[in-house]
């Protein structure tokens, strides 16, 4: 099957300039790229990136760096010295779109501040992420992604009862920069009705306080605190994984409906459904332990396969552990045709295609940038005469 027309993508014909590092900006307009629009990303010279150092795992490459920045172009500049200041203010003044996630004040250091970008250049759209957004006691304070876990409250309801636990991937950054790729898109849409830009922020703190509030919620409202249940759900039951005869299988209730059909046609215990013990939600996760130990008793005498056959017969929701590997192997990515080739300066990497699904187009996938591949070219393009 031929894959579908990258061509007339959302995004056509938007500059993006994006002074950026790490996750969150760089996942953000990595997106945009992926819809069209043409990002040019400056990196500090010599440097580049600090992104580009995490790892060496893809082909030599770091593996936060080919995901976040395929499709763009990379431009090295000492921002510090008047020929980067000329080349930034040249870019800038054709930009759409302007996207940095520099250290605290680095930005007003630079004269890039959005206010003044606004004022010089009404159409543009300015967007700044930071870790605790541009004031209050914490504007200041450096933030990376683990330590913004801990701020909002992520930690304390992650892990064991013994301990807790970071989320195993960049949780903060990520909901950062999707907050900040939806908000390019929503000014985008503004300007097309006002004719004029506009400026955002968006801080990590804030954006995964957001995805924080049902504990925050539970907490303030129902005066305890969730508790840390490893991959068990703190506030569901039966939700999570259960021992069956040689492995585990994971189990999602949502509903009463839910609970009756799997004491009746998985468990074979109807009796259980009228249980004053497991009654309700609230009642089951208050006797968990005791309902596991009923849930696992019966699951005892079949293996996983069997369990899975039996939920999915009963329509219940199930899931077996994977992998990032057997993820990488998943039948139902493999059946959906998801996966792609992207160019790297070392070869090209499979990617997965980003997850909006239009029928008859998509994204454009363009190829991960090696350090300054592009400065002389676009130099040439904004500053006619200067290739350096």
């Amino acid at each position: 099957m031929s894959a579908p027309s990258s061509s007339a993508l959302p995004l056509d014909g938007l500059l993006v300039v994006a002074l950026e590092q790490a996750v969150a900006a760089p996942f953000a307009t990595r997106q945009l790229a992926d819809l069209g629009a043409r990002v040019i990303k400056i990196e500090r010279a010599g440097a580049g990136d600090f992104a580009r150092g995490y790892d060496t795992s893809v082909l030599g490459q770091a593996s936060y760096f080919v995901w976040l920045n395929r499709g763009k172009e990379s431009v090295e500049l000492d921002m510090k010295s008047p020929a980067g200041q000329e080349a930034i203010a040249a870019l800038l003044a054709r930009a759409d779109v302007f996207v940095q996630n520099l250290a605290p004040g680095a930005a007003a250091r630079l004269g890039l501040d959005a206010a003044g970008l606004t004022a010089r250049h009404p159409r543009l759209i300015c967007c700044s992420v930071s870790g605790y957004g541009p004031d209050g006691p914490y504007a200041a304070k450096k933030a990376y992604d683990l330590l913004v876990q801990c701020e909002a409250g992520l930690l304390s309801v992650t892990g064991t009862p013994e301990a807790p636990c970071k989320a195993g991937i960049s949780v903060a950054d990520i909901a950062a920069g999707m907050y900040a790729y939806t908000g390019v898109l929503t000014a985008l849409y503004e300007r097309e009705r006002t004719g004029r830009g506009s400026s955002f922020t968006v801080s990590l703190l804030d954006a995964l306080g957001e995805w924080m509030s049902q504990p925050y919620l539970y907490t303030v409202y129902g005066g305890r605190e969730p508790q840390r249940t490893g991959a068990r759900h703190a506030s569901i039951s039966p939700y999570g994984p259960y021992q069956a005869h040689g492995g585990e299988v994971f189990i999602g209730l949502q509903n009463e409906r839910e609970w009756a059909v799997l004491c009746e046609r998985v468990l074979g215990r109807p009796d259980l459904v009228t249980d004053e013990r497991f009654a309700t939600n609230p009642d089951r996760v208050k006797h968990d332990d005791e309902l596991t130990a009923i849930i696992e008793g019966v699951l005892a005498s079949m293996t996983p396969d069997e369990v899975m056959a039996r939920l999915d017969a009963a329509g219940i929701a199930s899931a077996r552990l994977r992998t990032p590997a057997e993820f990488a192997a998943h039948p139902q990515l493999a059946a959906r045709d998801r996966w792609r080739e992207a160019g790297t300066p070392a070869g090209p990497v499979r990617t997965l295609l980003p997850p909006v699904t239009v029928p008859g187009r998509e994204a454009a996938m363009g190829a991960v940038p090696a350090l300054g591949q592009h400065t002389e070219s676009v130099l040439a393009e904004f500053l006619p005469g200067r290739t350096s």
